[in-house]
């Protein structure tokens, strides 16, 4: 008989010091599969108005195809290891399927930079896009307790506010099925006696979630668009705002790696969160708390100004802030005593990996 160690083991990237169970995204899983019953069949929060775009059933047809790769794609992965290539492929295909039949397009940009309507063929690419690269920016910050999960419960909230504002009664109830499935992770994945993590199924289940999420808010019609206080063209620059966290973190260190040389996809601690950590000497509930309440603090700000700033005032803007965060993650990787503090603690933990590989 085969069998499997269903446990994260320690390496030297790792913040956790003995093997943790990995399989919490089964959770994430089962509970999205549950919620699409009982949120189509009771309609819980029925709508005046109801549209063929919201039509429960056509976006649970669309997600499920896309749901299932990830859940079985992710799980092999936490439990055996994929190659980069095949998870990304899949992560493709996924996205593609769910574009492909989903009733909502990026049809139009609504004057972002001028842009206004869009090539259908390109706005499935960008759909497409969207979605492969949030479950991969999400899977990336995944990195210490609580973080994706915390980072998580802002954003989906976020988009939660915005389908409640415009009665899209069943994205709503997704966000808030899911709001409330990672708070009951949290517990345990801050407890010290019963911790588990999300592991790949999670990360991109969840990942895949929020850009289904992005690309709803982006083809918002101008019916909705109308009900919220912000402008129209700005959709974008909040959407942006919303994901600051995974896509700044992601667009970062894959930048590093690139400019050194190293293969993108390799791990390292290199991510705001690990600088954080090893800078300030705080746990990881601390940091994933800092972090997330940066991530609000963002949405607010950039929400408030895409109320009346014009356009390109504000894209202008979000770059600037772009650009501080750069300095500010550059000037604290660069502090010599950083730098020691860093290697003492990457020596200690390749110590501990390889003492728990001697037991083994």
């Amino acid at each position: 008989m085969i069998t499997k160690d269903l446990a994260a083991h320690p390496d030297h990237r790792s913040s956790h010091d003995v093997p943790t169970p990995n399989l919490g995204g089964i959770a994430f899983f089962v509970n999205i599969m549950i919620s699409f019953y009982f949120i189509a069949s009771f309609n819980i929060f029925p709508t005046e108005n109801p549209t063929v775009s919201y039509d429960p059933s056509n976006i649970i047809i669309s997600l499920i195809p896309g749901l299932t790769i990830l859940f079985i794609v992710g799980l092999k992965d936490d439990i055996l290891v994929l190659a980069p290539l095949s998870k990304l492929l899949a992560q493709t295909f996924a996205a593609v399927l769910f574009v492909y039949h989903y009733s909502k397009t990026i049809n139009t940009l609504y004057g972002f930079l001028g842009i206004e309507d869009l090539h259908p063929i390109l706005a499935g690419i960008i759909s497409v896009f969207i979605l492969v690269a949030i479950i991969n920016a999400l899977n990336l910050i995944d990195g210490i307790d609580g973080l994706a999960a915390t980072v998580s419960i802002i954003m989906f909230s976020a988009f939660g506010l915005v389908f409640y504002a415009v009665n899209n009664t069943f994205l709503f109830s997704v966000c808030i099925v899911l709001i409330g499935t990672l708070f009951a992770y949290l517990r345990y994945n801050f407890s010290d006696k019963q911790k588990i993590f999300m592991g790949d199924t999670g990360s991109m289940i969840l990942g895949f979630m929020l850009g289904v999420m992005a690309i709803s808010f982006l083809s918002l019609e101008p019916a909705d668009i109308a009900k919220l206080p912000i402008r129209g063209e700005n959709l974008p620059i909040v959407t942006a705002a919303i994901l600051i966290i995974p896509f700044f973190d992601t667009i970062r260190v894959f930048s590093i790696r690139i400019l050194k040389k190293k293969n993108p996809f390799k791990p390292d601690r290199s991510h705001i969160h690990h600088i954080i950590i090893d800078k300030f000497s705080i746990s990881h509930r601390k940091a994933s708390f800092f972090i997330s309440i940066s991530n609000f603090l963002v949405i607010v700000l950039i929400s408030l100004l895409a109320i009346t700033t014009s356009n390109w005032k504000l894209f202008s803007l979000f770059i600037g802030l772009l650009i501080i965060l750069t300095l500010f993650f550059f000037m604290i990787n660069k502090t010599g005593t950083f730098l020691k503090k860093k290697k003492k603690v990457l020596r200690k933990q390749r110590n501990a990996a390889k003492k728990l590989e001697r037991k083994n």
